[in-house]
């Protein structure tokens, strides 16, 4: 998140199937969750994505789960360039949170990085997987 003030600071996390809703099937976003997206956009408030999200993507798409309308090179250059999103790295706090979450979060490594990585810079997530929801150790939008 190097570059941005305090004023542009990221306040919500995208979990990845968030972030596919919202650029690829908006229809399947809830209507808070569109109208918050919305908001933020029109604030020019970021929201932030895990770097683990770019490569659930990629394997989505190469697995032939999810179909873009363009090559996935130039979709995650459109993802990189756009700037409503702060791409947040793995650090080495985020790696170590992601195997303290506890032996009844969610098994899913990139559910781990995703959860710990929110945790980590105190953003909500914004997720409509109800096992994260239902463990309730991190904010959700």
């Amino acid at each position: 998140m190097l570059g941005r003030t305090a004023d542009e600071m990221p306040s919500v996390l995208l979990d990845t199937h968030i972030l596919v809703w919202w650029r690829v099937n908006p229809e399947r976003l809830s209507k808070p969750q569109a109208s918050l997206l919305l908001e933020m956009e029109k604030r020019r408030e970021p929201a932030a994505i895990s770097a683990i999200t770019l490569r659930e993507i990629s394997w989505m798409v190469a697995c032939g789960r999810l179909e873009l309308a363009i090559s996935l090179d130039a979709w995650m250059d459109e993802i990189e360039s756009n700037p409503f999103l702060t791409i947040i790295p793995i650090t080495p706090k985020v790696a170590a949170e992601s195997v303290r979450l506890g032996a009844n979060f969610p098994r899913d490594p990139a559910d781990q990085i995703i959860v710990a990585t929110a945790r980590c810079h105190g953003l909500h997530l914004m997720t409509a997987d109800s096992q994260i929801r239902r463990w309730g150790k991190v904010p959700w939008g």
